[in-house]
């Protein structure tokens, strides 16, 4: 009985053909199967999603050869029992968004502060200070949301040139 395996445009497929842009190699399943150290059926059912689990080293070198930060923080919002979780969802957004993004979320950090010890200097989170406390927590939160997506741009666009 032979199984039709469709082939599907998924995350890491999309990876592998934006990097054939720079790396003829990465043109065919076969040539990045052989960068990658895996069988061409295995990178098949990788990016047709026919293998759910696909092993995190893979995911390691498909993020490395195909200069794609962006797999393993899919991969451990999406695939990962644990990262589904607790890793937040990044996009790689424009560096001017970003930026603008982080200097907005700063400048009230002073504030934040004030209050984080207002509610913590006598040991003692009271009910009407807790509201706060998940504030100032979801701020921090998003801050360093915020930080990762700064990281993963940086990783991206600038790690290439820096390794030079």
């Amino acid at each position: 009985m032979s199984r039709l395996i469709r082939d599907t445009d998924n995350i890491y497929k999309k990876a592998r053909i934006k990097a054939s842009e720079s790396n003829d190699k990465l043109r065919s399943r076969e040539g990045a199967s052989e960068l990658l150290g895996v069988s061409a059926s295995s990178l098949l059912n990788y990016e047709t999603g026919a293998c759910k689990q696909i092993p995190t080293d893979v995911i390691v070198k498909m993020s490395d050869i195909y200069n794609a930060p962006e797999l393993m923080n899919y991969y451990c919002c999406n695939e990962c029992l644990i990262g589904k979780y607790i890793a937040p969802q990044i996009e790689i957004l424009d560096i001017d968004r970003i930026t603008i993004q982080i200097i907005a979320s700063l400048e009230n950090v002073k504030t934040l502060k004030t209050e984080l010890i207002n509610i913590t200097a006598d040991g003692v989170i009271a009910e009407d200070e807790k509201p706060k406390l998940k504030y100032i927590v979801d701020t921090l939160d998003k801050i360093s949301k915020e930080a990762q997506e700064l990281k993963l741009w940086t990783q991206k666009n600038l790690s290439k040139g820096l390794n030079k």
